[in-house]
């Protein structure tokens, strides 16, 4: 089997099996002897968010060349805007007249809720408005959850395009420390403004389904599954078709010989931006679903570590393969939960909570010392070439046989029955075909 079939036989495979796993879960009873606590499900979701972020993290570092280390900030805006809709934007039929009202279609008004200064009394416009002004009867929607999530995605892909043309001529360390940078301001910024984002403590999010779902509670894991799934399978197939295309081929070029690149014709402003605003938006996605899928988001997410982790996952898996990266993630998301307990052999008794970043650290430094392409990209590798090379050597070596049979068919000129032997004017002797 030719390796490109083995590979879509093993993808749909795959794919059945991360669409059946949540009937072996305990909300439906399990699979005969299978059984999967919600904390399983909940691992899968996560794993799946880390496999968008290392994927897509893979794609401008390992295919693009742009060592970012401020994709944690643009999931981050997706999450906070998201949020921030959630908190702050209401869809009435009369105009509040206390808070920012603005005119839509009909008699349907967008209003924004006034922003609280801390010390206040936590009571919105709205709320007052409903006994003020308001007249009763007066419709009050908040804005649907997939919409926020919309406009998520909008604000990754503008900060995306912002970012992406400002380090249009930056490369390698100057690239990775502007982006720290940015990364940095965003989160002081967010932990400073209170009133809007809440700070440290957190800006909470509306649930991903929160009048549930087909028989399902807006707590029930089973949903939220489906939706990460389905985030992530849409992210790679776009993916995998972008790395395949000529955008793809483009933005190795640029990677490899960013002069020679722009020599032969192609646009670097357009591909090394473009591939910000890609790799950005898929990001933000990832952010906004997570955000209301764990119902909060905190500046945390964007300290170095986090960062750290993504690439880890990315690197150990194989950076320039955006499969080995999402596979990476998602076994190194349950590695991780995995190192959580406790280990005892005989009188000694290891914390592995304390330890298992050690072990992480320590995998990572070994292999970008001995296998820089990753763990599983090597495996990918020899697997794909197997098949491919023996065929070469079989191909290279037929020719080869051929051309000793015509060596020994054909003797060289000058040897053999056809020489003989004149007789220079000086005595020396030669060889000469008659």
């Amino acid at each position: 089997m030719k390796p490109t079939v083995l590979y879509r036989v093993a993808g749909a495979i795959a794919v059945v099996i991360l669409f059946v796993i949540p009937l072996a879960s305990s909300e439906l009873g399990g699979l005969g002897p299978l059984v999967l606590s919600s904390y399983f499900m909940h691992l899968a979701i996560t794993a799946f968010f880390y496999a968008i972020l290392a994927s897509s993290w893979s794609l401008l570092a390992g295919y693009a060349g742009q060592f970012s280390f401020g994709h944690m900030a643009f999931m981050a805006i997706g999450g906070y805007t998201s949020g921030l809709i959630g908190k702050f934007i209401r869809f009435t039929t009369a105009p509040s007249e206390l808070c920012t009202d603005v005119p839509l279609i009909g008699n349907w008004w967008l209003v924004v809720l006034n922003i609280r200064r801390v010390g206040t009394i936590d009571e919105s416009c709205l709320d007052m408005a409903k006994t003020e002004t308001l007249p009763a009867g007066t419709l009050i929607v908040f804005p649907p959850v997939w919409a926020s999530i919309a406009m998520g995605l909008v604000m990754g892909a503008v900060f995306g395009l912002l970012v992406g043309w400002l380090v249009l001529r930056l490369r390698s360390t100057y690239l990775a420390l502007f982006t720290i940078g940015f990364s940095e301001i965003l989160r002081a910024s967010i932990s400073a403004e209170i009133p809007i984002t809440e700070g440290q403590s957190g800006l909470e999010l509306v649930p991903l389904f929160p009048g549930g779902l087909l028989g399902f509670s807006s707590t029930s894991k089973i949903p939220p599954y489906y939706a990460m799934l389905l985030l992530f399978l849409v992210a790679m197939a776009m993916m995998t078709w972008l790395a395949g295309s000529r955008f793809g081929l483009f933005i190795r070029a640029i990677r490899e010989d960013e002069e020679a690149a722009a020599a032969l014709g192609v646009n670097i402003v357009r591909y090394k931006v473009l591939v910000f605003v890609i790799t950005s938006t898929l990001a933000a996605a990832a952010g906004a679903l997570q955000g209301h899928y764990i119902g909060i988001i905190t500046p945390n997410t964007l300290i170095i570590l986090q960062m750290s982790l993504v690439i880890a996952m990315a690197v150990i898996g194989g950076l320039e393969n955006i499969y080995t990266a999402s596979v990476g993630a998602i076994v190194i998301t349950f590695v991780l939960e995995l190192l959580r307990t406790n280990i005892t052999i005989g009188p000694l008794h290891v914390d592995m909570t304390l330890w298992r970043l050690v072990f992480f650290g320590l995998l990572l430094m070994l292999t970008l010392r001995f296998q820089r392409n990753g763990l599983l990209y090597p495996i990918l590798e020899r697997i794909s070439r197997g098949g491919v090379a023996a065929e070469t050597v079989s191909i290279r070596a037929a020719p080869a046989e051929e051309e000793e049979e015509s060596d020994e068919a054909y003797p060289p000129s000058g040897s053999g029955e056809n020489a003989t032997v004149e007789e220079e004017a000086d005595g020396s002797h030669v060889e000469t075909d008659r």
